[in-house]
């Protein structure tokens, strides 16, 4: 009886894990179209699911306001110095504070630069870059949109 329970709550506690939360898979989704357009190249796409009025700051520490000053800046970058990258990112955690806002912590990779590292960021011997990008998610009707994105260039070796 004892191992008919023990199997029991195992069974259910499987099934309760094994159940996504849709929320947290519309947001890996839009995390997964942020790697596809940036390394696209497409500044439109990438900025796309950020809200009118959203904030930014990138690893430099310039501070920018608005979707369009974000696509801006990575038209920009995306033509320049950045030109032909590679992204990758991995999730470190994604938080719900209240069910329509939530925050998303990435470990990011940035590589296949077209010349060296560009200045005033810490490359690895790889001639990669390594940061820390916090994003605040917010769910208005069924959209989820990006209302603040900070990037942090690491300096120390990355996590492992």
């Amino acid at each position: 009886m004892k191992s008919i329970l023990m199997a029991a709550l195992l069974l259910a506690a499987l099934q309760v894990q094994a159940q996504v939360n849709p929320d947290e898979a519309v947001i890996r989704k839009i995390l997964d179209n942020e790697v596809a357009t940036w390394n696209a190249g497409d500044a439109v796409a990438y900025s796309r699911p950020f809200t009118v009025d959203c904030t930014f700051t990138n690893i430099r520490g310039m501070f920018f306001k608005g979707q369009k000053a974000f696509e801006d800046r990575h038209a920009d970058i995306f033509k320049g110095e950045f030109h032909g990258t590679q992204l990758t990112q991995d999730v470190v955690a994604i938080k719900f504070v209240r069910p329509e806002v939530a925050i998303v912590e990435t470990l990011t990779n940035v590589s296949h630069f077209p010349g060296p590292v560009p200045a005033g960021i810490r490359g690895d011997e790889s001639g990669s870059i390594h940061t820390r990008l916090l994003q605040v998610f917010v769910k208005s009707g069924n959209d989820w949109k990006i209302a603040t994105y900070h990037n942090v260039d690491l300096k120390g070796a990355p996590p492992k």
